[in-house]
């Protein structure tokens, strides 16, 4: 029995150990990018920093307590500033080119445009597949080829994709996808056209 409990003993002083080694790592590992980066433009040095949300999936390797993370959702849901006007399609063949258009956010650009005056790309591309002429893509994200077709066209399927890109984390609170309207990197009138790319039966996506 003594035996039995010096090994655990040993395993969980070990765990303790290797989790304190980790958390020196990642101290060092932030403290090298913070004095190696230097700010220029809009890219500042709080693009360093973690927000709690980011913090809690990174901690918890993207699966936090179940009580926590509902209540983070919920936070999240309620960042979205849904449109004024309460319509959510916008120009199917502006979503297009927003989400094949993959300059954002650099150091150069200005808060909503690129530093050429053009308005910001979505970069969609690079994580999903988006219709049927795309022939380079990216499979992080799931393809949205059909999306309207298969889940419908209806106002609450548009408010919901609307909300998505907005705010990903509000409908799934560890998600890879970057929160477009939340960041302030795409307007309300391209988060519309976005809308309209998925749920147009007109637009590509839908043939």
């Amino acid at each position: 029995m003594k035996t039995f409990q010096a090994s655990i003993f040993g395993a969980v002083t070990l765990a303790i150990a290797f989790a304190a080694q980790a958390q020196d790592y990642r101290a060092q590992a932030i403290n090298m990018m913070k004095r190696d980066f230097h700010a220029k433009g809009i890219a500042g040095k709080d693009r360093l920093d973690e927000d709690t949300l980011q913090t809690i999936c990174n901690r918890s390797r993207n699966n936090p307590p179940k009580d926590v993370g509902e209540r983070l959702q919920q936070d999240q849901l309620a960042t979205i500033k849904y449109p004024a006007d309460g319509k959510f399609l916008g120009d199917w063949k502006a979503g297009e080119k927003i989400a094949q258009r993959g300059r954002a956010m650099t150091w150069k650009d200005k808060l909503g445009k690129t530093s050429r005056g053009e308005p910001n790309g979505g970069s969609c591309y690079n994580c999903h597949q988006i219709g049927p002429a795309t022939t380079s893509f990216g499979d992080i994200g799931n393809s949205l080829l059909h999306f309207g077709k298969i889940r419908g066209y209806g106002p609450d399927v548009q408010k919901y994709v609307y909300g998505k890109i907005y705010n990903a984390k509000a409908f799934n609170l560890c998600s890879n996808m970057p929160r477009l309207g939340h960041s302030g990197t795409l307007t309300e009138t391209q988060i519309k056209d976005l809308v309209a790319l998925l749920l147009d039966p007109n637009s590509p996506v839908n043939k």
